[in-house]
């Protein structure tokens, strides 16, 4: 269950996902929150930047800038995140990760939680609409996104 400072976080996680679908990109973003203080949040970049790492999670965390660490922090994410951003979390030591939804794209919440992450999956029903209208409406991208043929 959420409490208040986590539905907080994670609609400004969506807004972060749905600016990025206005763009044109890929609708997922991410919050990074030390407590009830916003540290910094972003969107998927890659059709923006060109950039074919700046998922959302990846952007949130380089607007953060350097961190002494993040042991006290919790990050936020529409969509449950891929091999990379896991990678990073669990290289980082973030140690919870509030996601929108994995409804859409099954991520990788065992390996987090087998890393000591405590993981809570939302099921957002605006972070599954979102999702679930871009996979339809260019699922070529999406492909492109998640590196599938």
């Amino acid at each position: 269950m959420l409490n208040d400072t986590d539905a907080r976080f994670l609609r400004i996680a969506y807004d972060e996902a749905k600016a990025g679908y206005d763009e044109g990109g890929c609708p997922i973003g991410s919050v990074l929150a030390r407590g009830d203080t916003l540290v910094s949040q972003g969107r998927n970049q890659r059709v923006q930047k060109g950039d074919p790492i700046a998922h959302g999670e990846m952007d949130a965390l380089r607007k953060a800038g350097r961190q002494k660490s993040y042991r006290d922090t919790t990050l936020y994410t529409s969509l449950s995140p891929c091999m990379m951003c896991t990678g990073t979390i669990i290289q980082f030591g973030i140690p919870r990760v509030v996601i929108g939804e994995n409804t859409t794209f099954g991520g990788n919440e065992d390996l987090l939680r087998e890393r000591g992450v405590e993981v809570l999956i939302a099921d957002d029903p605006d972070c599954i609409a979102l999702m679930t209208r871009f996979i339809e409406e260019k699922p070529e991208l999406w492909n492109e996104d998640i590196a599938e043929e």
